[in-house]
């Protein structure tokens, strides 16, 4: 059974979704703060944190950045602001979602249900294959760049893994977003583009004589390698 976490510090919003993801088969642990869920993240290691942006102490933002500090665990952000620019934040700092209060707790599960479902591609031909200093482990769903491991969000390494299987072949965000989001995304598509370059970020010291995500413009991404 899948454990998650709320971090959420109004009690009759926090009691709402526990009672939703319960009845959805989920276990369920809260904290009202940023320092207690850090704790309970590290005690508990959950399949996913609903984390809210205005909390006491330490906020969201701050509080999403340790837990990619610690890994990989799916986050799904939830504020009160809703503008575009807010959303994009969000995403762009390593959340896998993010919905605006007031939310329908049914939605709050359907979408957990949606991040749980998106597991990394893997390649089950070629467990491991090596792009100069930079080794993929589809198996292990490990990223390694010079020699060191690379903490990716899942949906950051699915959508690597993704375009490493397809080498020098070019996606649009839209086969992209079906392909690696899931069916049943219904955010932007510039998800595409804040995933690719945070994956740029992580990976600025792979050797670009050796290979590099390119854009091509009008027609998509592409797992570049020099043959």
């Amino acid at each position: 059974m899948n454990l998650i976490l709320i971090v959420e510090d109004e009690p009759g919003i926090a009691r709402v979704l526990s009672a939703y993801l319960k009845k959805a088969s989920f276990e369920v642990i809260h904290a009202a703060d940023g320092i207690t869920a850090l704790e309970l993240f590290k005690q508990h290691q959950p399949a996913l944190v609903v984390l809210d942006v205005m909390l006491p102490g330490m906020d969201g933002w701050e509080l999403l950045q340790l837990i990619r500090e610690q890994g990989a665990c799916p986050v799904i952000m939830l504020t009160a602001r809703d503008g575009i620019e807010d959303r994009l934040s969000g995403l762009d700092g390593g959340a896998d979602d993010y919905m605006t209060k007031p939310f329908i707790p049914e939605e709050v599960v359907a979408r957990v249900n949606a991040v749980l479902r998106r597991r990394p591609y893997v390649n089950d031909r070629n467990s491991k294959r090596h792009f100069g200093n930079l080794v993929i482990d589809y198996a292990a769903k490990c990223v390694y760049l010079n020699g060191a491991e690379v903490g990716l969000s899942p949906r950051d390494l699915s959508l690597l893994l993704f375009l490493s299987e397809y080498p020098n072949r070019t996606f649009t965000r839209d086969h992209l977003i079906e392909q690696v989001w899931g069916m049943d995304y219904e955010g932007s598509d510039r998800a595409v583009d804040l995933s690719v370059k945070r994956l740029r970020q992580l990976l600025c010291n792979w050797s670009s004589d050796v290979g590099e995500i390119r854009t091509l413009r009008g027609m998509g991404y592409q797992f570049w390698i020099s043959e």
